[in-house]
């Protein structure tokens, strides 16, 4: 059975791509708590799906997600930011920025600045252009961003929020822990 027939098979049966996997575990292992699995495997879907969509506006307008996440960070803190801070601000690793950096800035997006006491340390800022076009794309964005959560009425949008910074923020404060 193909991944496509497995999603229409698992969807026909009440469900998801995920209920469907839960169901081929519960029958190999019967024994076996495939709550987690639930959750976990859906978040990594609904991102996985998420992505392939490519965001529309973000699209239209040639950046990917990172870059715009740069872009955004580099608007919303309203100052000047090192390559690393931005890394920090955006989840990224250090040579990620720095490759999306080259493209933004080669597009007139985004500007640097030596340090004056530090030639190793760059100060980033938006251009005008820069700062026009997050300015231009983030209302379009966020109506994208809407639509696709439409399927979920307020009060659900708002518990599934508040779920998600539950869980966001035991993570975030225990990274080191979830190690094994």
């Amino acid at each position: 059975m193909t991944a496509s027939n497995r999603e229409t098979d698992s969807r026909a049966q009440g469900g998801d791509t995920v209920s469907g996997v839960v169901r081929q575990w519960q029958a190999v292992h019967p024994g076996l708590d495939t709550g987690p699995m639930e959750i976990i495997g859906r978040v990594n879907r609904c991102a996985a799906l998420l992505q392939q969509a490519e965001d529309a506006p973000l699209r239209r307008a040639g950046l990917s997600r990172p870059e715009f996440e740069l872009l955004g960070a580099l608007r919303r803190t309203g100052h000047e930011l090192t390559p690393g801070e931005l890394a920090r601000e955006t989840f990224s690793s250090g040579a990620a920025v720095t490759k999306r950096l080259k493209q933004l800035t080669e597009r007139g997006l985004v500007e640097r600045r030596g340090d004056s006491r530090d030639r190793r340390v760059a100060h980033l800022r938006l251009t005008d252009a820069g700062r026009d076009l997050v300015d231009a794309i983030l209302p379009e964005q966020l109506a994208y961003e809407t639509a696709v959560l439409s399927v979920l009425d307020p009060q659900g949008q708002g518990e599934l929020a508040g779920l998600l910074r539950e869980l966001l923020g035991r993570l975030e404060g225990s990274a080191g822990a979830l190690r094994v």
